[in-house]
């Protein structure tokens, strides 16, 4: 198939994906708290192809399409990093279908999900390491003094 990542070629900064895998497992939804405040179902189901396995992080409904044995096929998907670990997600403008082919032959010796990475910042849609440029807070708090000349 055209277009189509292989697990192994995943990593954080992985964005506009389409990858085909075989579902190995469908774990139990957990119902979490966003960081806005809302609570989200999720459902963490792992995927394999040919070169490795990731863990899918499926929310709310999207759980539904996918069932133990089947080939699925997501299009237009992207990692994130929990807990320093890669998860491959299905946002509001991806989408999970059966795959057009089936993955047979499968690798669980990889897991791409396994190692931790370091805590990236989210800059402009991209990752990047490195401190952060806005230098006006000081452990949590607003530091008025670099903006403020209250001095004077």
């Amino acid at each position: 198939m055209e277009g189509v990542t292989k697990i192994k070629d995943l990593s954080p900064s992985s964005r506009r994906v389409n990858v085909l895998g075989k579902v190995l497992n469908v774990g139990e939804p957990k119902v979490i708290q966003t960081r806005f405040g809302e609570e989200k179902s999720v459902t963490e189901v792992v995927i394999a192809d040919d070169t490795g396995k990731i863990t899918l992080s499926l929310w709310g409904d999207q759980a539904s399409q996918a069932s133990q044995g089947q080939t699925i096929y997501i299009d237009n998907g992207y990692i994130t990093l929990v807990k320093g670990h890669m998860r491959l997600n299905v946002g509001k403008y991806g989408s999970i279908k059966e795959g057009p082919e089936a993955v047979d032959e499968v690798n669980e010796e990889l897991d791409m999900s396994e190692k931790e990475y370091e805590p990236q910042f989210r800059n402009g849609g991209h990752y990047r390491s490195g401190p952060r440029r806005f230098e006006g807070r000081r452990n949590g708090s607003f530091d008025r003094r670099n903006y403020d000349n209250e001095d004077e």
